[in-house]
């Protein structure tokens, strides 16, 4: 008798680092939960401070958002190798310092490792690019990460969805994100069209 392999579930790699903006990144938790993928997460230290400074959340508050969480600090972390099977990564939001050292391949914590992993092993790598304005070494690592096959996606609302509240904003946001996935959130205002003109 043969035994079916279950299929397993979907695995996303969640990188927060010091950028403002930390509500992308807990939002994207709530939402992975909702959609039952199973979420890896990673946070730098800059940005544990600017969680709770934005947010009033702690680390350990954070950490019950993911179904598994790893030090940044933790280079021998699953997630930093390309042979553990993920879907993909998502760094929400991204500071530049964490871009440069993707765009540069000088992996100095688990995040860049692992963004490093998705880049070699051809996965998605999404960054939430959180910085204004830039400079022309920002505009290079810019190129040098789309180049290597990342996607660049800073969090720019879409105001035609009309949304009511930041919340809504940021999920709006977070659901085209998702889409890069082929992950359907409930939270995206699809267009359908102009009323003509």
């Amino acid at each position: 008798m043969n035994e079916q392999s279950v299929p397993r579930r979907r695995r996303i790699v969640v990188g927060i680092s010091g950028a403002s903006g930390a509500i992308y990144g807990v939002r994207l938790l709530a939402l992975l939960r909702t959609l039952d993928v199973e979420s890896h997460l990673v946070v730098s230290r800059s940005a544990q401070l600017t969680l709770q400074q934005e947010m009033q959340m702690t680390i350990a508050d954070l950490k019950t958002l993911a179904d598994v969480h790893y030090p940044n600090a933790d280079i021998g972390a699953a997630i930093s190798s390309g042979s553990f099977h993920v879907d993909g990564m998502i760094v929400a939001p991204c500071s530049i310092r964490t871009l440069s050292e993707i765009a540069t391949g000088c992996t100095a914590s688990l995040i860049s490792r692992a963004a490093d992993v998705m880049l070699k092993e051809r996965r998605r790598l999404v960054l939430m690019v959180r910085e204004a304005p830039l400079h022309a070494g920002h505009i290079r690592s810019l190129a040098a990460v789309t180049e290597a096959g990342a996607i660049v996606y800073p969090p720019v609302p879409a105001f035609y969805a009309k949304p009511a509240t930041l919340e809504q904003m940021v999920d709006h946001t977070l659901g085209r994100v998702l889409d890069l996935f082929d992950l359907d959130a409930p939270t995206v205002e699809r267009w359908t069209g102009g009323n003509g003109g």
